[in-house]
């Protein structure tokens, strides 16, 4: 078993998967800190300081009957039970910002892997199945198709 635990561990795959989850989280981090640090400040002052986050509804008030709360925190110090509306609403409003972030990201790095337009292809397609293969491939790997033999026709 140990021996077996070993190879998987020491595997590409496994190994290439810490890593991205490492990089993910330290890149969480950098959107994290841009959306909060960078992008919000702006729109608050925009927004004239609008914040959702203590945005709630009283449900059932507290044990000693109080339903006049100025935050969601002091409503659950005296056991009420609320609905917090603005919190989801924050939060929707930074999963937007941190979706456009990344698109922003994973776009600006599609556009460094492009290939130059001069550029010789890597890649072709089968003409007898039609899938993307290896441009100096003699075989297609999906059908088997020998290319060498098509070209010949």
């Amino acid at each position: 078993m140990w021996k077996e635990f070993k190879e998987f561990a020491i595997k590409g795959n496994a190994i290439d998967l810490a890593v991205g989850v490492i990089i993910g989280a330290a890149f969480g981090g950098i959107v994290t800190s841009l959306v909060k640090d960078i992008l919000m400040p702006p729109i608050g002052l925009v927004t004239g300081g609008l914040d959702f986050s203590n945005k709630f509804v009283v449900l059932k008030a507290g044990a000693d009957g109080m339903t006049n709360f100025a935050t969601p925190t002091d409503a659950v110090a005296h056991k009420a039970i609320t609905w917090n509306y603005g919190n989801f609403i924050t939060l929707a409003i930074n999963f937007a910002i941190v979706a456009f972030c990344i698109f922003l990201v994973v776009k600006a790095a599609n556009k460094m892997k492009r290939p130059a337009p001069n550029a010789q292809p890597v890649s072709k397609d089968c003409p007898a199945c039609t899938m993307t293969i290896p441009f100096k491939a003699t075989r297609c790997p999906h059908c088997t198709t020998e290319l060498s033999q098509l070209a010949a026709r």
